[in-house]
């Protein structure tokens, strides 16, 4: 059976007060309703993964409160520092970590290590969402990855599918 990987961008943080270090900035308002509409979305498409890796920044964190509602209950929430600036090698051998039977995973992080942990992973797409992700990978953007059977541990370079690609903008307001 093969699992989801659902890699989220922390939506758009502001820069407001110049005083805040890089990992204390909030989310702006137009992050706060990016966030809001990716919720809408994960509770349309039933998203409710097993396991949630969460940056402790506070935009992604806040990313994470705004859509967590849409999961339910059941879904294990792990805020790890390690996820803080990591690049896409870092975020992959964290992936490896993961429990054999755990079926689908969220990781919300930055980037350019969310973007190129992406890039790396994906061998295969529906053509139009490959462009898009290839192109750039914008705040509160989603892409949702089916991994190959073998499981996390094997999870490697070429070894996904692109199931979709989503940006707010192109998503209803809640």
């Amino acid at each position: 059976m093969k699992s989801r990987l659902y890699l989220l961008r922390h939506a758009k943080s502001s820069w407001d007060d110049p005083d805040l270090g890089d990992a204390e900035r909030p989310l702006a308002p137009r992050g706060e309703r990016a966030a809001r509409r990716v919720a809408g979305h994960l509770r349309e498409q039933g998203v409710k993964p097993d396991l949630v890796l969460c940056s402790p920044a506070r935009r992604a964190r806040e990313t994470l409160e705004a859509v967590a509602p849409a999961f339910g209950s059941g879904t294990e929430v792990r805020v790890e520092d390690d996820l803080y600036g990591a690049g896409a090698g870092e975020l992959l051998a964290r992936l490896r970590q993961v429990s054999p039977g755990t079926r689908s995973v969220m990781v919300v992080g930055h980037n350019p290590g969310i973007h190129d942990l992406a890039l790396e992973l994906v061998g295969a797409g529906e053509e139009t969402a490959l462009a898009h992700l290839r192109h750039k990978f914008p705040t509160a953007a989603l892409a949702t990855l089916m991994v190959a059977e073998g499981g996390w541990a094997d999870l490697d370079r070429g070894r996904a599918e692109l199931d979709a690609f989503v940006v707010p903008r192109d998503l209803a307001q809640p």
